[in-house]
């Protein structure tokens, strides 16, 4: 058992990072790891709050919020996404530098954990405010960030785009060319080729492996990908290019199904062309509630925190979660899923 010190630490934080802390606790003495140590993890190195004033196209001036957290750089510069969300909060990205942290150090990668972002809805803003806003976060993080300090990179709504304007406003500030400053750029500006993608064909290797190492086969295996933003569309067309059967996806609005299985470049032009998945043939209209649950195989939550709760753990069929959001399960929930055997 975690001692009193630990668990006193481990209630007061939210819970994206309880299962993660929890993890550490359990593991922290077969690892060697000190108490202190543990203690160190707990506790983001640097984490800071900006407000920014930008022009908006009305003629009038608006205040905007900015956070960024840099959670540790042991093992080199910090490394983390840029999002936009109205919901954003400074202790919601802690928990996502945290497990940025934990990722990097599992898989051996030299960065350290960080991310950020601006308390905005995308959707309201012009293409003109965008780019002010994003040059105007930038300016007030600028000290803070470079190569050899935190490197950011896109995330929930920003793209290569908002990646030009940080890259170009931070070579502005500096007076020099620093196209390492962030990555997920075009590919013409020195950005890697896969980078739109990487996430998902990255997750879809991971999930053959398990689908391998636990014997599913055959065209039976259904799959429900919540979320249809970069990584979820992607995700789905990389496995339906593989064969496999994608049955239901959905987006921020509304989801669709369909048992036999989408014809998901369709799905994508569809889209496309109007903006929703909604009025899509030969597929019935579902939640985002009813997709987390349907009839599947693996179910892949590509969307938000949290989609995975005490409230529908229980009733979770797939047999395989991959988890392709940050943190999309919360920590009860897990406990639930592992008692069920849920990979």
């Amino acid at each position: 058992m975690a001692n009193d010190k630990l668990e006193r630490i481990h209630s007061d934080s939210a819970s994206t990072c309880k299962l993660c802390q929890i993890e550490m606790d359990s593991i922290h003495e077969r690892l060697g790891m000190k108490i202190e140590e543990i203690d160190i993890l707990d506790t983001p190195r640097r984490s800071f709050t900006v407000h920014f004033p930008v022009r908006m196209d009305s003629g009038k001036a608006k205040m905007f919020i900015g956070h960024r957290v840099q959670y540790n750089d042991a093992r080199g510069p910090t490394k983390g996404g840029i999002r936009y969300h109205p919901e954003l909060s400074l202790e919601y990205l802690q928990n996502l530098a945290f497990l940025m942290a934990i990722k990097c150090a599992l898989v051996d990668i030299p960065f350290g954990g960080a991310k950020g972002g601006i308390v905005v809805n995308r959707k309201e803003l012009s293409r003109g405010e965008l780019e002010r806003v994003t040059r105007a976060y930038i300016r007030e993080i600028s000290d803070y960030i470079g190569p050899f300090k935190d490197i950011p990179a896109p995330d929930v709504y920003t793209d290569e785009q908002v990646m030009v304007w940080i890259m170009d406003e931070f070579e502005r500030i500096k007076g020099e060319h620093v196209p390492s400053i962030v990555t997920g750029k075009p590919l013409a500006l020195g950005g890697s080729k896969v980078r739109k993608y990487s996430t998902a064909l990255g997750g879809v290797y991971i999930l053959e492996a398990a689908l391998n190492e636990l014997g599913i086969t055959g065209s039976d295996i259904k799959i429900a990908v919540q979320g249809f933003g970069n990584v979820g569309k992607n995700a789905a067309r990389i496995l339906h290019e593989k064969g496999y059967k994608v049955c239901a996806v959905s987006d921020s609005t509304s989801g669709i199904l369909n048992e036999n299985g989408l014809d998901i470049p369709a799905v994508i032009e569809h889209k496309s062309r109007t903006g929703h998945l909604m009025d899509f043939p030969d597929a019935k209209e579902i939640t985002n509630k009813e997709l987390i649950t349907s009839d599947c195989t693996v179910l892949i939550p590509a969307a938000l925190s949290d989609q995975i709760d005490l409230e529908n753990a229980n009733n979770i069929k797939a047999q395989i979660i991959l988890e392709l959001a940050n943190a999309p399960t919360s920590s009860e929930a897990s406990q639930i899923l592992l008692g069920r055997s849920v990979l």
